[in-house]
């Protein structure tokens, strides 16, 4: 595995390929959206059966032992890096960054006591995320029809026609997390390109309707499909995408054990 993750190329196979999304959700429920995808890529990839990932020493916890010869996965996980002089001598002061580490194995890859593995499908209250997030949602006020909702600075609106409310309750709310409300307010801020923010969004909102369950994929990969025409997803705007999807999730997240 490389010592970067490709997000870009996460995000592709998550939209193009349904039930990725859910599938790792359910497996790898304890770790962060990007997180879970890499987990199941490379599951996939070395056509390992999908199960809970632990560390060496947690999988010994639980009295289990990983197999001799057995490669870890590799996740990303906050660093703590000391800064040091020009000397090469440590300052005493500290900083983080997000890097690939490979240490965890999956169940199938460990020996031992039985294990339950606990599958969990999440639940999402507005209320609870709108409060979270402080972020308000107000009354519809535009009188286009054609616009499903709308997001200004902290508060968005949806259309009571709109067709599926649910999706875009989380693009609206996407564009404030992802900060597009708020661009410009700063005289030296950069704008992001309306392409970009509206794919940002509806990713978002993808990620989150694939997740729980909901209607309106196909509508949401076409909305994406025609905002970036013959263009890329960037991996900073799938790290992005990634990021407030798990926000939001987690502002709301009420989980369900089946």
């Amino acid at each position: 595995m490389s010592n970067t993750a490709n997000f870009s190329q996460l995000l592709r196979d998550a939209v193009e390929q349904p039930g990725i999304i859910s599938q790792a959700y359910s497996t790898f429920h304890g770790y962060s959206i990007g997180n879970q995808l890499l987990a199941w890529s490379q599951c996939a990839a070395r056509k390992l059966p999908l199960g809970p990932i632990a560390t060496f020493k947690k999988w010994q916890e639980l009295g289990r032992q990983v197999r001799r010869g057995e490669k870890a996965l590799a996740l990303v996980m906050p660093v703590t890096i000391n800064k040091k002089d020009e000397a090469g001598e440590k300052t005493g002061e500290v900083f983080q960054m997000f890097a690939m580490r490979n240490n965890w194995f999956t169940l199938g890859q460990t020996d031992g006591e039985d294990f339950a593995h606990e599958a969990k499908t999440p639940a999402w209250d507005k209320t609870q995320a709108l409060a979270a997030l402080n972020i308000t949602e107000e009354q519809f006020s535009i009188a286009n029809g054609n616009v499903q909702g709308y997001a200004q600075l902290d508060a968005i609106a949806i259309n009571p026609v709109a067709e599926y409310p649910h999706k875009t309750r989380f693009h609206e709310l996407a564009h404030i997390v992802l900060g597009h409300t708020k661009e410009g307010l700063m005289t030296d801020s950069e704008f992001t390109p309306r392409d970009t923010r509206e794919v940002e969004a509806e990713s978002v909102a993808y990620i989150l309707c694939a997740l729980l369950g909901l209607p309106g994929l196909n509508e949401s990969r076409g909305y994406i499909q025609n905002w970036l025409a013959d263009g890329e997803i960037s991996d900073k705007s799938a790290q992005r995408i990634f990021s407030a999807a798990n926000k939001i999730l987690e502002a709301g997240s009420v989980e369900v054990q089946k």
